[in-house]
């Protein structure tokens, strides 16, 4: 994240500045669609930038030899099975943007993480999913 904060200040701030530059060299602004889209470019940069300067400025460095490996928290790999059709599904908890259920990766704001976290192997959870409620047995946690 530092490296692309880094990157949008040093190339992509002045790159956009000199767009704007070479737009209003053109003349009537009122007029100038290149002018109006660079300055679009600049407002959707300054936003870019903002985000990853307030996510860099609030991130932590998690040591995970230091974690509870016994209890559900923020980066367990969960192995759960459901009890009521006996189908087992591994996941990893992580932050909400690294989310991609595809890779397994489950946001821990979502309503099985939020289910699962603080509990232990052999605890179970009843979840309540857009298509009812789920009963889901913790089997196995890991890092």
């Amino acid at each position: 994240m530092k490296g692309e904060l880094e990157e949008l200040l040093s190339k992509e701030r002045p790159r956009i500045s000199q767009m704007i530059a070479e737009a209003r060299d053109k003349g009537d602004l009122s007029e100038n669609a290149e002018y109006d889209a660079a300055k679009e470019a600049q407002g959707m940069l300054e936003l870019k930038i903002s985000q990853l300067q307030d996510l860099v400025m609030n991130a932590r460095v998690l040591d995970e030899s230091k974690m509870d490996n016994t209890k559900v928290l923020l980066l367990s790999k969960v192995k759960i099975k459901n009890i009521n059709n006996g189908t087992t599904m591994n996941y990893i908890v992580v932050p909400e943007k690294e989310a991609d259920l595809k890779q397994g990766k489950i946001s821990v704001n979502s309503p099985i993480a939020k289910g699962l976290l603080g509990k232990s192997v052999g605890d179970r959870a009843e979840i309540a999913v857009p298509a009812g409620k789920v009963t889901l047995e913790i089997v196995e946690i890991t890092r």
